[in-house]
């Protein structure tokens, strides 16, 4: 079955945590767009895509092949001259109340109380609550230390499925954890590709570095699209060139990128 759209992760698939795509990775991500239909599913908010990928993309009729889903799928954009959004599957205020009380005291309940923390630790972005524990400016090499095994959140995750059963907690990126409505997570997003763009999922690759249960990428590898978990935005590199030697019917890209 030829595959039509790629999926992916962005942060620890497509670039390292909040930080651009090199210019290794524009360049060869460029080139996927140019031969498939492209999709990223992050729990980034909109303004992390445009700084981390979209300005670093060429510009113009290529990025109709690109659909952006941010906050793990409860959003949606496509580009029609100009980014459009189609829907945000948004909190009430109740329930964005409730949600930070239960973090708030998941956390102190687990005694993870970092040493240092550099900005803001609960975002509120509308259609999905994150708590990064360094904060969000916090510094990549911190972060990566802080929890790498995934341990400490996996503890938090536990606590919220007691207070808060009735929402979506999945685990993403180095240090944070992601909250949203019931059943809205990359599955979600994955679905509304396949009603949006009308491919199937055996069309479909998803390309993530968190496909494990617990983690913010497995929803989508649940939903029987064919999943390749990476270790970092390198191997991500590899893969793609070799989906595009796959699917670069023209020739254009064998010499190279």
């Amino acid at each position: 079955m030829i595959k039509k759209l790629i999926v992916f992760d962005l942060d620890g698939t497509l670039a390292e945590s909040k930080t651009a795509i090199d210019e290794e990775m524009a360049k060869i991500f460029s080139a996927l767009i140019n031969v498939a239909k492209v999709a990223i599913i992050s729990g980034g908010d909109w303004p992390q895509f445009e700084k981390q990928v979209l300005t670093h993309l060429p510009k113009g009729k290529l990025l109709k092949h690109l659909s952006i889903l941010p906050t793990c799928g409860t959003k949606f954009y496509q580009y029609k001259a100009g980014w459009k959004k189609l829907y945000s599957e948004d909190f009430t205020d109740d329930e964005k109340k409730k949600i930070i009380t239960s973090l708030n005291a998941a956390v102190e309940e687990q005694g993870f109380k970092p040493k240092k923390i550099w900005g803001e630790q609960i975002e509120d972005r509308g259609s999905q609550i994150t708590y990064s524990a360094l904060g969000q400016e916090a510094p990549l090499n911190a972060k990566r230390e802080w929890d790498p095994g995934f341990a400490k959140r996996k503890k938090i995750k536990m606590a919220l499925s007691k207070t808060i059963p009735e929402f979506s907690v999945n685990l993403g990126g180095t240090t944070s954890v992601d909250i949203t409505k019931p059943g809205i997570d990359k599955a979600y997003g994955i679905k509304k590709l396949k009603e949006i763009l009308n491919i199937k999922k055996k069309e479909m690759i998803f390309i993530g570095d968190a496909i494990f249960p617990g983690g913010n990428d497995y929803p989508a590898k649940e939903t029987g699209v064919t999943s390749i978990c990476i270790k970092d935005p390198n191997e991500t590199k590899r893969v793609i060139q070799g989906i595009i030697a796959c699917l670069d019917k023209t020739g254009k890209y064998s010499g190279g990128f």
